[in-house]
């Protein structure tokens, strides 16, 4: 298969062309590297450094002439969508639909990277597709304006785009730097030997889910005719357990900081991913644990 990967320099986007290289696909990759990094393109791939609001995409598809585009170039960070809720909007809704247009060009599907946690906002239990949306931050918004393009273009143009609603994506490659996921955050302080914070009280809960399985997933949903779905394992995990998995992978004895909890913050969040082993075929493979204990030898070298 020819694909395209935008944001295949990031952390999310460079498992899925790994994913893709792996099993013999033509793969370039579009990145403005403003997070994304080269070193974070496997060999076998394209890079073409470019921004996909500057209008450019038209002729790189031209030349790539990819079947599937897996759109994941995006704003991610939620603090940053709520300060500049325009510059979230500009990459993550005209952004999606500079995609589209290109792909829609070349006759190319588009799977996109969703976020279940930030649409569905608090979960009573696990969420499937159907859940109320209830974002609480432009990010959620953003990505939610993003599915709802996919979908007016499937029904304008008879196209067969694909959504994947994540769930809280983790490891190797996950910058522990300024606002990054808690498992990137907490593993790369203990590899400092530094004590990470708990806001609150640490029964915060998440899907966490490894980033190999998202890229599967990714995959599975190329040639799917047209949809949402969820991606995640379907299990919470508080902070608090999550921290003590860390400590055990890597050997820590370190206690975490309390530190007062985040106004606004998820209590709870968890996805139903039935609609995704039915329709997809997939489902996540890999345990927490062992998704930790990879992530910590990536970090940990």
């Amino acid at each position: 298969m020819r694909a395209v990967v935008t944001g295949g320099a990031g952390f999310i986007g460079s498992h899925v062309v790994e994913a893709l290289l792996a099993r013999g696909d033509d793969v370039t990759v579009v990145d403005d590297l403003s997070n994304g990094k080269r070193e974070n393109v496997p060999d076998g791939a394209r890079l073409v450094v470019a921004d996909i609001r500057d209008g450019g995409l038209g002729p790189v598809f031209e030349r790539a002439r990819p079947e599937v585009v897996f759109h994941l170039a995006a704003q991610v960070d939620v603090r940053v969508s709520v300060e500049r809720p325009a510059h979230d909007a500009s990459v993550n809704v005209i952004g999606t639909v500079a995609v589209l247009e290109a792909a829609r060009g070349v006759g190319a599907q588009v799977v996109f990277s969703s976020t279940g946690g930030a649409i569905y906002g608090e979960c009573d239990g696990p969420a499937p597709e159907s859940a109320e949306r209830r974002p609480l931050a432009p990010y959620g918004v953003s990505k939610l304006a993003g599915e709802e393009y996919l979908a007016a273009y499937n029904r304008l143009y008879e196209t067969s785009n694909v959504s994947l609603r994540y769930g809280n994506v983790y490891g190797p490659r996950q910058d522990p730097h300024g606002e990054a996921g808690v498992v990137a955050i907490f593993l790369g302080a203990l590899a400092k030997g530094q004590a990470p914070r708990i806001f609150g009280d640490g029964l915060q809960t998440r899907d966490y889910t490894y980033a190999g399985d998202v890229a599967r997933a990714s995959l599975a949903a190329a040639g799917h005719a047209g949809g949402v779905f969820n991606v995640g394992t379907g299990l919470e995990t508080s902070v608090v357990e999550l921290y003590e998995l860390c400590r055990t992978v890597s050997g820590s004895s370190l206690e975490a900081v309390e530190a007062p909890a985040r106004l606004g913050e998820l209590q709870r969040s968890v996805l139903d991913v039935s609609l995704a082993e039915r329709e997809l075929g997939w489902r996540a493979e890999v345990p927490l644990e062992e998704g930790l204990r990879l992530t910590w030898e990536s970090i940990a070298g």
